[in-house]
């Protein structure tokens, strides 16, 4: 991937997070909603945005249709941030990359009180 595409993909990151703060549908308000990371294709006409919900499963199937139904509204505020010849077309997917971070955290965390990890070194 090109420097120049990063860059953009971080843009667009920063104005869809930016943009979804003044979403008024209640479903993209319900619950913690960040996004994790995106990537905007070679002609600048798609952006694959990955979006991290904290709850439920329920609550993270809500978010993704109130975002796909805002999709229109919040293409158009990345766009007019952004400032390309053509606001990209948002398409969203769930990233559960954190939640599962936290799992296996949680996980190492058990077995480190446990005793049962290895490698640990109490004289520290």
């Amino acid at each position: 991937m090109s420097t120049r595409i990063d860059r953009i993909s971080e843009e667009v990151m920063k104005a869809l997070a930016e943009a979804m703060r003044s979403v008024k549908d209640p479903r993209v308000q319900n619950g913690l909603v960040s996004v994790v990371h995106c990537e905007v294709t070679n002609d600048l006409r798609y952006a694959k945005c990955y979006i991290s919900v904290l709850g439920s499963e329920q609550q993270a199937k809500e978010v993704m249709k109130g975002l796909k139904s805002a999709a229109g509204w919040l293409r158009r505020e990345v766009g007019h941030k952004v400032q390309l010849r053509y606001a990209p077309e948002l398409v969203f997917e769930l990233d559960n990359s954190i939640t599962h971070g936290a799992h296996i955290s949680e996980m190492l965390h058990e077995l480190k009180n446990e005793g049962k990890l290895g490698g640990e070194d109490d004289g520290e």
